[in-house]
């Protein structure tokens, strides 16, 4: 009779990185947790420059002047929507940088209306992430009200 072999469940790799395992009794915001979510900002902030890099490259390779006006207006939507793309790329970037700073300074984990620990597992979900869970679920809420929807 043949043996099985264990089968190994496939890591969730997030941009690479593997995801912070705590240890048990571990304070929360440890140095190790700081540098483990900085260098996951970083590389996602790298990746988000890198598609800025080929769009630009994509656009200056596809741009041309078709002679069929249908064929200009959908090059055009095609190169407004890769932009709005970028341009929310571009928030996301300033957000991470922000982020970076929050690390640095000492500041990151903690929900910035409540106090709390924002918690591992969201940072991990969300590393911009400022409120948490309960925040973020009530100001949804609110938004919902004010705004319907």
């Amino acid at each position: 009779m043949a043996k099985k072999k264990a089968v190994e469940k496939p890591s969730q790799l997030l941009r690479g990185i593997e995801p912070y395992k705590e240890k048990r009794g571990e304070p929360y915001r440890n140095e190790n947790q700081r540098e483990h979510f900085k260098k996951l900002l970083l590389e996602w902030k790298q990746e988000l420059m890198a598609e800025v890099d080929r769009t630009v490259n994509h656009m200056k390779d596809e741009a041309a002047n078709f002679p069929d006006p249908a064929d200009r207006a959908t090059q055009e939507e095609e190169f407004s929507l890769e932009l709005r793309t970028r341009d929310r790329e571009r928030k996301l970037i300033k957000k991470i940088d922000k982020t970076i700073e929050m690390i640095d300074a000492d500041d990151y984990g903690y929900c910035e209306q409540c106090g709390v620990e924002i918690g591992i597992r969201r940072l991990e979900a969300r590393p911009t992430a400022t409120l948490c869970v309960d925040c973020k679920t009530l100001d949804e809420i609110r938004e919902r009200q004010t705004v319907g929807g």
